[in-house]
């Protein structure tokens, strides 16, 4: 199973953020999209980096409500860690365990063309354990 698959089901639609917008315009959509984590580009295809949840809780925590006026330039990961649509499922779940990432954006060349969450990644082994559960049954039952 590799990232394509993944995007195949969920699409490959990704929400951006302009680095020069408000935490409050990240905070509200965040909520708008109900999603956890926003990349960061000034054209949609390029990533500058990336913004999530957990970087807003940070930020509350060292500039208090401060931090509603600060761009989003200033709160954004840079380095971002990225997959590509031919990744094994398996090797980014490993990555996002050992960093502890929950989103990854997916690239082809330097283009964004998807991103991946942790919940993605976990749906994904779930359907395809059922998968291989039932031909088992189906194997272990069968004439």
């Amino acid at each position: 199973m590799i990232v394509q698959d993944v995007l195949a089901g969920k699409g490959r639609s990704v929400v951006t953020i302009s680095p020069n917008a408000s935490i409050s315009e990240l905070v509200a959509a965040l909520a708008e999209h109900g999603i956890g984590a926003l990349v960061v580009s000034t054209d949609g295809t390029r990533i500058d980096g990336i913004v999530s949840e957990r970087d807003i809780a940070r930020a509350m925590h060292k500039h208090g409500a401060a931090v509603l006026h600060m761009h989003v330039s200033e709160m954004m990961t840079s380095d971002v860690q990225t997959c590509r649509p031919g990744d094994r499922i398996s090797d980014i779940a490993r990555i996002m365990t050992e960093r502890r990432f929950r989103h990854l954006p997916v690239v082809d060349g330097d283009a964004l063309v998807g991103i991946v969450s942790i919940g993605d990644v976990v749906k994904k082994r779930i359907d395809e354990l059922e998968t291989e559960s039932g031909h088992l049954m189906d194997y272990l039952t069968s004439p």
